[in-house]
């Protein structure tokens, strides 16, 4: 992802003005009087917030022109709904529209589908979060936050677990100069223990040790997932048969093994 390009969506970054606060509140007021090439003057003058918001998520791999013009859409919606007889300055209102916007777009492109029930419990929580921290001057406890929602608090965990974006095997999470170490080196495989990894070697040594005929029913019932009336009709023997042969087989494979 690019975010030092110069030009994003056909805008040229580098000339993009700053208004005053003065002069900002000059636009709006005309905008809200009916203007609208106030809104378009405002939309331009502050896509710098959008550039600031889209460089948060330059580890996502998405496409920073994707990023920008969703981040436009939060930016709009802000400068629609900005009220000025509010005391707060204009980017403290638009970069959390800018945010919300962004992971809107992230949350509803995230191959892994979480339902919409779960998403409203987890974005409540984090708006709660918010007002805790400022009320408390702290980081609230889960415990905090779901008396204040009136929801159990393994909710809270399950649903915030569950808006947590995926990331990949191959992402490094240390370098000290040399090789990487990547998140799959920090998660076990019970598949590939050397437990296992033994115990398929035994297997294969008691199988050798077994005659032809043996093996070949071991193989079309353990290996082909063949039924013993299936492998009775393909040798050409009783099912009572291709019974007593695969216990006899098995009970001498446990010697070796």
């Amino acid at each position: 992802m690019i975010i030092n390009k110069v030009e994003i969506c056909g805008v040229n970054t580098a000339k993009l003005p700053v208004l005053s606060a003065t002069k900002m509140r000059e636009l709006f007021e005309v905008m809200q009087a009916g203007e609208r090439a106030a809104r378009e003057q405002l939309i331009y003058s502050n896509l710098r917030l959008v550039l600031s918001v889209i460089q948060r998520f330059n580890n996502r791999g998405e496409y920073v022109d994707d990023l920008f013009q969703v981040g436009c859409i939060g930016l709009m919606k802000a400068i629609d709904n900005f009220d000025l007889s509010q005391n707060v300055k204009f980017s403290t209102y638009a970069v959390p529209m800018i945010i919300g916007e962004i992971r809107r777009y992230l949350r509803d492109n995230n191959p892994i589908r979480v339902s919409r029930s779960m998403r409203d419990i987890a974005y409540k929580a984090l708006q709660v979060r918010d007002s805790l921290v400022s009320r408390f001057s702290r980081e609230p406890s889960i415990n905090e936050i779901a008396d204040e929602l009136k929801v159990p608090r393994e909710e809270i965990i399950f649903a915030l677990d569950a808006i947590q974006e995926p990331i990949s095997l191959f992402e490094p999470i240390y370098h000290d100069g040399g090789d990487p170490i990547f998140v799959m080196d920090q998660i076990s495989d019970d598949k590939h223990l050397d437990l296992s990894w033994l115990e398929g070697v035994a297997i294969k040594e008691a199988l050798r040790k077994l005659s032809e005929r043996e093996k070949h029913i071991l193989t079309l019932r353990f290996f082909e997932g063949k039924t013993q009336m299936e492998v009775a009709e393909e040798i050409g023997i009783s099912q009572a048969q291709v019974s007593r042969l695969e216990k006899a087989a098995l009970g001498h494979m446990r010697k070796y093994i």
